[in-house]
This record gives structure tokens, sequence and C-alpha cells, in this order.
């Protein structure tokens, strides 16, 4: 399955703006590396600040990771929003219909130093001003979302 890409979408990008960016990708973990490359290109090309680019890609390989790992999706669906110049909005939707978004677990207490996983969500709690998650309007699972930067 190859990834497939837009950059038009109502639901990130209301108002036809045309600062939106889709990848949906096959739901393996070499697909962390083609979201990271493929919003990576689409913020340079935005000419968003280098630090603010930097935080957004590694959040998106936080999110595309746990989707990855934690459903039984066989695709994911990944979009980035220049919400303004200092702004941006991070989604990475699933295809799991039997989770209930009130499931997915919040940071709960920090992972050891010996520990392999469980820092993506906090790396996602510390870099995004506000962050969630709830049932998708795109997919039949769920959507965890993210804001980064100076947002209003």
């Amino acid at each position: 399955m190859s990834p497939r890409t837009t950059t038009s979408s109502s639901l990130l990008d209301p108002h036809g703006t045309g600062r939106v960016h889709w990848l949906e990708l096959p739901a393996r973990r070499d697909s962390v590396r083609a979201a990271r490359h493929g919003v990576e290109e689409r913020l340079t090309g935005w000419r968003v600040p280098r630090e603010l680019c930097a935080d957004a890609v590694l959040l998106l390989s936080e999110l595309v990771t746990n989707a990855v790992l934690h459903t039984i999706s066989g695709r994911i669906l990944c979009g980035v929003r220049l919400v303004t110049a200092s702004c941006l909005r991070v989604e990475v939707h699933d295809y799991d219909y039997r989770h209930d978004c009130a499931n997915v677990a919040r940071p709960r207490g920090r992972p050891g130093p010996g520990d392999e996983t469980g820092r993506g969500l906090f790396i996602v709690e510390q870099l995004a001003e506000a962050w969630g998650v709830e049932r998708s309007a795109l997919t039949p699972g769920n959507v965890v979302w993210a804001k980064l930067g100076t947002c209003a």
C-alpha cells in the first residue's frame, strides 16, 4: 500500500485557506518515517519556523507510532494545518472501530529509565499547547489531535 496525499479538507481547513496537508498511510512501522518526511516537507514549504516544524514532526511521529502499535487499523490518516504563522494543528486518525475514545489512556506515571516505551504521550503533553482524543469524523475510529506553537 502506498501513501496517498491531499491538501484539501473541510474539517481541518473549514475556510479553504489551502494550508492543510493529509497523508493516508498503511498502519505499519515504516509509515512513521513516511509521515515524518511528508509533514516536514510540507511545513518547510510553508516556511514554518524551524523549531515549530521540528516539534510538529516529533509530535506527529509519536501519534503515528501510537496508532500503529495500539490499534488494529490497516491504515492511518495524518493531517496538519497551519492555523497561523505560529500555530499548527496535527491530527492522526485511526480506523479501529473497537475503541471508544474515552478509553484512550492519558499518561499515568513516568516510565522508568530502563523502559523502552511509554514516553509518547508524555512528549505530546509537553510539546502541545492543547491535545485530545475524540471520535473521528473521517474514519470509523478515533482522532488524536494536538495544537502546537502560539495558538489563540
